[in-house]
């Protein structure tokens, strides 16, 4: 009953798609529809000519069953149907539907291990690093990070007026890329320049984007430039031992607490977790664990940003339906400004591949990609004990401003205890802030 109720729910979303193209499948292909004995037929024959984001999502969902129950044969068929539709040079769909194929062919090589000749090949993303002046090109090319950079460092501002030192603990993914628009913002400050540290852990996960310099020399990248500006700084980055950095199953994040060099009591404590916690083990009580390590820390503010969709189901078909909807939204804002053979395009799709393949194609230890919605991990804040921090009208202002810069599809919303980044409506990323309760101030 599940599998069908997901199914019917395909079509209406599908439906709130601006660029549904239509596909023609070969004759070759059409065999998986017309064959009276596939179980596939009768569900999918209405496709046949006419395959659109809609039909692509039900031949994943079915080679999904296909290979869950073992049926290399059927799962094997459901992919050829695939091969004649995905295209890395296509339309968002088609682009899409390309990483979700590798996704699949990487799954289904572990169940079979022959091999199978589709365009997809077999999956092997290569570790792309790129300098850091490529790095700020790709996080300004859509804002699905500057939004955060920006709602977050809006809060971190108004949590510390008046603070004469000031220590962020970061964990991030984007390499300290946040940071110059926070540094230059605090040289304007009107009672004048905080102290300012920065600490970071030596260990981050193995996910894009990856950079060719070392952490050290981003630090001193970022020291030049508070020293450009005039606001007193200093970067730290926190050793982690080798047995903590195999994976984030061994980075035990009670080390903090043991770090008695890192904290100091005149110091504002900040802590910036930036498309981190999706990369915490799969134990129910780990994020948890996380969380309350952060609070006996008692920081000034919290500030946490993620991609708004739950993808942590077990279940296979869960995640290929919601995985599908929500990779949707940066395939098709790619294509309202680069062309279809953009360099920049495929590489940045290429990162969102690397997700994709993560969530679809590996189980348990393995998958380490686990997005939890917005709206779960705001209930799960306040279960433990922390108050959320509104966003001000001077907030919204600047994020207004960020997306002047874009597209006109991205928009804003406000949602509880979070602001949400839209394309066309869809959610896409969260940012929240949080004090625990009892902070004195």
């Amino acid at each position: 009953m599940y599998r069908s109720q997901v199914i019917s729910q395909i079509d209406m979303k599908a439906e709130l798609r601006s660029n549904t193209t239509s596909i023609s499948l070969s004759n070759q292909s059409s065999t998986l529809f017309n064959s009276h004995q596939n179980p596939f037929s009768g569900a999918l024959k209405g496709c046949l000519g006419n395959l659109d984001g809609a039909c692509i999502e039900k031949l994943l969902l079915h080679c999904a069953n296909a290979l869950e129950n073992s049926d290399i044969n059927s799962a094997q068929q459901v992919m050829w149907v695939l091969n004649n539709v995905a295209s890395t040079s296509g339309d968002p769909n088609q682009r899409l539907a390309s990483w979700f194929l590798r996704a699949l062919i990487s799954r289904s090589s572990r169940v079979c291990p022959t091999p199978m000749n589709f365009n997809g090949g077999r999956s092997a993303f290569q570790r792309r690093l790129m300098s850091v002046t490529e790095l700020a090109g790709y996080v300004d090319l859509i804002p699905w990070h500057r939004f955060g950079f920006c709602a977050s460092n809006s809060a971190i501002f108004k949590a510390i007026q008046g603070c004469p030192k000031v220590h962020i603990l970061d964990f991030s993914i984007t390499h300290c890329m946040q940071w110059p628009t926070l540094i230059d913002a605090l040289a304007k400050r009107t009672e004048g320049p905080p102290s300012l540290r920065i600490s970071v852990p030596s260990w981050r996960p193995s996910v894009p984007p990856f950079l060719n310099v070392l952490t050290e020399e981003v630090g001193m990248r970022l020291t030049n430039f508070a020293n450009f500006r005039n606001v007193p700084f200093e970067f730290n980055v926190i050793e982690v031992s080798p047995s903590m950095e195999e994976s984030s199953f061994n980075f035990n994040y009670e080390f903090l607490l043991t770090q008695t060099n890192l904290f100091q009591d005149d110091e504002a404590l900040v802590i910036n977790c930036q498309n981190w916690l999706r990369y915490m083990p799969d134990q129910a009580s780990s994020k948890d664990s996380f969380l309350e390590v952060i609070k006996s820390l008692n920081p000034h503010v919290l500030t946490i940003v993620d991609e708004d969709s739950d993808l942590g189901s077990t279940s296979l078909a869960s995640r290929i339906t919601t995985c599908f909807n929500f990779m949707w939204i940066p395939f098709d804002a790619l294509e309202t400004f680069l062309p279809k053979d953009s360099c920049q395009r495929m590489e940045y799709e290429a990162d969102i591949g690397h997700k994709i393949e993560n969530i679809i194609g590996f189980e348990g230890r393995q998958r380490i990609e686990r997005l939890e919605s917005g709206a779960k991990f705001s209930q799960r804040m306040r279960n433990l004990g922390f108050y959320s921090v509104p966003f001000g009208e001077d907030t919204i202002s600047e994020v207004k401003f960020l997306l002047d810069e874009h597209a006109s599809g991205w928009g804003m919303k406000t949602e509880d205890d979070m602001i949400v980044l839209t394309w066309k409506g869809h959610n896409s990323v969260y940012a929240t802030a949080w004090f625990p309760y009892g902070f004195e101030d």
